[in-house]
């Protein structure tokens, strides 16, 4: 049986006099973790705990995907003036999800904001703006005006990360699509790769438990590198180890 993977949704606003909002994640989550072998679990924007406990009680996985800032009440700190638009509910369904899983040992893959979901949830902090907080930093907001397949700079991996593992490679040209990034990654995580600048680009947990966080997004460029169905395939693979019993 294939591994089921949740994802939390983002809420989305209210599109026509038919509805009052709705539970949404992008299809290009969807097709990378069914081309990986995944079984994706769509969790709904709830503010109900038996809810997610319920959904959650099935999963093999947790996939975290990219969306709107996290409110930074949420890692100690005032609201910066560039911050963009926030979703306290989905913060809130996160921020509960994810530490279950990190405490479980359930595999975890974040995306964009999702590896930041993954540093506050481990009591880390986040740059509210890389323009305006980071001196000397690159450009990381090529959005929406440009593909989100455009290669915007490289990453450096640690050689001993499992990224480096299942990648095959010490640098990597990504595409950028973010104004937030991690500042400090939280307990029990390591940081295993960054941009030319020393923006954090990746994290992974420091134990056995399969926990990695990218900055870019690699389910936008699955047609154009083979390497970011590795890393979807990576996490699948663990997510049916958990299900079967064994360890990756």
């Amino acid at each position: 049986m294939k591994p089921i993977v949740g994802i939390p949704s983002a809420f989305q606003e209210p599109q026509s006099k038919f509805g009052g909002g709705a539970s949404v994640v992008p299809q290009s989550y969807l097709r990378a973790l069914e081309i990986a072998g995944g079984v994706p679990l769509l969790m709904p924007i709830t503010d109900q705990e038996s809810t997610l406990q319920a959904l959650y009680s099935r999963l093999d996985g947790l996939l975290l995907a990219g969306g709107v800032d996290i409110d930074p009440v949420r890692f100690g700190e005032s609201p910066h003036p560039e911050l963009g638009k926030v979703d306290a509910q989905r913060d809130w369904v996160e921020l509960t999800l994810t530490p279950w899983a990190l405490a479980d040992g359930l595999p975890v893959l974040g995306i964009c904001r999702g590896i930041q979901t993954l540093s506050v949830a481990a009591g880390g902090s986040l740059w509210q703006d890389i323009a305006t907080q980071v001196p000397g930093a690159l450009q990381h907001t090529y959005y929406p005006d440009y593909p989100y397949s455009r290669l915007s700079h490289s990453v450096q991996l640690e050689p001993d990360s499992r990224l480096a593992d299942f990648l095959g490679d010490l640098e990597l040209e990504v595409n950028s699509l973010h104004h937030q990034a991690v500042k400090d990654a939280g307990t029990g995580l390591w940081v295993t790769a960054r941009s030319p600048d020393g923006i954090i680009e990746a994290i992974e947990g420091d134990g056995e438990a399969w926990v990695v966080g990218v900055q870019w997004h690699p389910e936008w460029l699955l047609d154009d590198d083979p390497r970011m169905r590795h890393l979807f395939e990576a996490f699948v693979i663990a997510c049916q180890a958990g299900r079967d019993g064994k360890k990756v």
